[in-house]
């Protein structure tokens, strides 16, 4: 099944997402279940996270996100993960 992860920054916390952000690209690489992913924009900056995950239940994707450096570093203020469906692409 795939589960979106959403996460949205804390205002002001761009430095954290920089200063975690080598730690989240090796964790998406080790733990083998992202499908896609990336940063949302706002005015070109960095302020939140779309994460695809491949995994057998919502239990698994909320523990994926909960294991996430950037939530360890307490960047985001809200995170929601959800069944999501592939239409097109």
């Amino acid at each position: 099944m795939l589960y979106a992860v959403i996460c949205r920054d804390k205002p002001g916390h761009l430095q954290t997402r920089l200063d975690t952000r080598a730690a989240h690209l090796a964790y998406i690489e080790a733990t083998g279940i992202v499908k896609m992913a990336g940063p949302f924009l706002e005015g070109g900056q960095m302020c939140g996270s779309l994460v695809i995950l491949e995994t057998d239940s919502l239990e698994a994707a909320q523990a994926w996100a909960a294991g996430d450096p950037y939530a360890a570093a307490g960047l985001f203020e809200s995170v929601s993960v959800t069944e999501w469906k592939k239409v097109i692409g």
